[in-house]
């Protein structure tokens, strides 16, 4: 009962709080947007961590944006938004922001809540085990022209593709960048850095095994793939999934990607960028 009412309080007082601290803000307007309590997901329901994560990656495509406004960016997964946000300054000037994702219910508040500015968004009907069960269970384009977009970006999207979907959407995001365009996208990478948190256990992914304190040990083969992994604690392997070093391999070699930078995610209990892995490629 306790925790009813303090949820109940809470989304009281985020509301009252949003609205004074907009009035606070100073030198970063792009925050102004954070939505509701409600309506913030992906992971992070605090104002303070919207506005962290926003921070990180509008960082990050600063550094691989080679022009700082009036770029085309793809968001694949844009749930309520989190990265059009991050995106706001860099579309500006003839620039085009366009949220993709399987869940309608995101798409009707990004509609109604994302009014200014070039902001497009789309649902995407198909399906996902853990987000959409109830689409259409196809492989399909996204629907925005190829060698459009500057930009890509999938925040938490690839930890959630099995390795049939993960690969076929590599090859969509090549289809979609412009030649030298650039994707940022976030991943459960079973690498050297993951194992090396795993002292005393096995060094093979796959291999490990988890405990009630430690959720994030990928186990548990994803389905009937090699290099695909999820966690014991996980419902459908679409709730959480991880590759492995020659899955990656793969994604890149049959997508024609390439792998520019990478940064290790503070998951595996290292100081980081961001709490998943961040990769940078490039068509």
């Amino acid at each position: 009962m306790k925790k009813k009412w303090a949820a109940w309080y809470f989304k009281k007082i985020d509301h009252l709080f949003r609205a004074t601290d907009r009035e606070h803000i100073r030198r970063t307007k792009n925050i102004k947007h954070i939505p509701g309590y409600a309506h913030r997901r992906g992971g992070k329901l605090s104002y303070a961590e919207w506005a962290h994560v926003i921070g990180i990656f509008q960082t990050l495509m600063y550094q691989v944006l080679p022009s700082k406004s009036g770029n085309t960016i793809l968001d694949i997964g844009c749930g309520t938004g989190l990265l059009g946000i991050s995106a706001e300054p860099f579309v500006s000037e003839g620039g085009r922001y366009t949220g993709i994702d399987v869940m309608q219910k995101d798409i009707d508040f990004c509609r109604k809540h994302y009014t200014t500015g070039p902001y497009e968004f789309i649902h995407f009907n198909v399906a996902n085990p853990t987000y959409a069960k109830a689409q259409p269970d196809t492989l399909s384009p996204w629907p925005v022209e190829e060698g459009t977009y500057d930009l890509v970006t999938a925040l938490s999207v690839w930890t959630h593709l099995s390795k049939r979907d993960a690969t076929y959407y590599f090859k969509e995001v090549h289809r979609v960048l412009k030649k030298g365009g650039k994707a940022i996208i976030t991943f459960f990478l079973l690498d050297e850095h993951y194992r090396a948190s795993l002292p005393g256990r096995s060094k093979q992914p796959g291999r490990f095994h988890a405990t009630p304190q430690n959720n994030w040990i990928f186990d548990t083969p994803a389905y009937d793939a090699a290099h695909w992994f999820t966690t014991a604690q996980a419902r459908t392997p679409e709730d959480v999934i991880g590759i492995d070093e020659e899955g990656m391999k793969t994604l890149l070699a049959e997508s024609g990607l390439k792998r520019v930078q990478y940064f290790p995610g503070n998951w595996k209990e290292t100081p980081g960028v961001f709490f998943q892995d961040v990769l940078i490629l490039e068509k």
